[in-house]
């Protein structure tokens, strides 16, 4: 049952599909955001660090010296532009930066993490171009289908954004995994449970799952030492994990189950400062029902 898991991890789909394993390159490829420069809004998301959700991110040379001594096992890469939004630049400076990352020995494909409303005809053109060149695909941080939640962290761009973004994508064959957080301030189970119900309907690529953290130097930071709001226990979030696997189609690639956030900027909660110690709940969780991915998903 998917290698051992409860889930079809994109882990063991890139292995499958290259021959060894296959690791992120997180990268930063000096953008800023539409949520931030004052086109769209100014500040970001709430939750968003200054780094745009990058804190690990770096130059494609130090992500493979620092993987290399982690792995000493041959191994490929994807060149993954992570910080801010990924394709809110001039094509031709796309270009370069995807020209540049494909170049290096061992990098196999591309991920691009970006906006729904930052994919223009320009844009959509330079991808499909790509997308028949080398492995890619495009991941868009839907966060929550849930509008009121999205309006008060600061979204700043509409569901119907996304629903085009994801048309656009599939009409021209290019993949795209869709970002999910969990524990939003005033949102239970089954609104989390239908923000994934939501993201299955486009037909994606991938999901990846995040828990919301509450860091220093963001505004939600700020917004909970004044007004401390509730956050979800490990056991929660583990069960409505294991609920949201249950419902995606078994074809759907997770990407992550658990996010990671600086441990020096993390300020709540504490239990995600274990990630093995989540991802082994959630397999013991799976184990204990006796199911697996697509379970309960509606044909």
């Amino acid at each position: 049952m998917f290698n051992g898991l409860h889930y079809n991890s994109i882990a063991t789909y890139l292995k499958e599909k290259f021959g060894c394993r296959v690791v992120k390159l997180s990268l930063d490829g000096g953008f800023t955001c539409p949520n931030r420069d004052g086109s769209k809004g100014t500040g970001g998301c709430t939750f968003c660090s200054g780094s745009g959700s990058g804190d690990f991110a770096g130059t494609i040379d130090e992500q493979i010296k620092g993987l290399s001594k982690k792995w000493a096992q041959p191994q490929k890469f994807i060149a993954y532009f992570q910080s801010f939004t990924g394709t809110y630049a001039p094509a031709e400076k796309l270009r370069s930066l995807w020209e540049s990352a494909l170049s290096c020995p061992g990098v196999v494909g591309l991920a691009v993490a970006t906006r729904p409303d930052c994919l223009g005809t320009e844009v959509l053109d330079l991808l499909e171009e790509y997308n028949k060149r080398t492995f890619l695909w495009v991941e868009l941080g839907l966060q929550t289908a849930n509008e009121i939640s999205a309006e008060n962290f600061n979204r700043c761009w509409k569901n119907a954004d996304f629903e085009e973004a994801a048309h656009n994508l599939s009409a021209r064959g290019i993949k795209h995994v869709t970002h999910l957080i969990l524990g939003l301030p005033g949102e239970d189970k089954q609104q989390m449970l239908a923000s994934a119900r939501y993201a299955a309907r486009f037909s994606p690529f991938g999901i990846k799952i995040h828990m919301l953290h509450i860091m220093e130097g963001t505004k939600m930071g700020r917004q909970y030492g004044e007004t401390p709001f509730p956050l979800l226990s490990m056991d929660e979030y583990v069960d409505t994990v294991c609920d949201i696997i249950e419902i995606l189609p078994p074809q759907v690639t997770i990407h992550r189950l658990t996010g990671d956030a600086p441990q020096d900027k993390l300020i709540a909660p504490d239990w995600t400062r274990n990630k093995h110690r989540v991802l082994n709940a959630i397999q013991q969780e799976f184990s204990r029902r006796g199911t697996f991915q697509g379970f309960r998903a509606v044909v």
